[in-house]
């Protein structure tokens, strides 16, 4: 298992954090895992074809370098 450490949380944020856990009846450290489970839990991992049709989104319609061009630039360079 992976371990994972965070860092510069504020006062107030971690004094919830070990209510809510107490609440639950759970360590703070369980009580994170059970916050990051539900968290991610209906997020599906994204493919890479879906990440590239967004990029596509996000970048129509502006002006593209040709790949050709900028090896050739990368070369000249030298």
């Amino acid at each position: 298992m992976a371990s994972l450490s965070v860092r510069n949380l504020d006062d107030d944020l971690l004094g919830r954090l070990k209510r809510r856990a107490a609440r639950h009846g759970n360590s703070a450290e369980a009580e994170v895992r059970a916050i990051l489970r539900a968290a991610l839990n209906g997020e599906a991992d994204i493919g890479f074809d879906d990440l590239a049709a967004q990029l596509r989104a996000l970048t129509a319609g502006r002006r593209h370098t040709p790949a050709e061009d900028l090896l050739r630039e990368g070369r000249d360079e030298r």
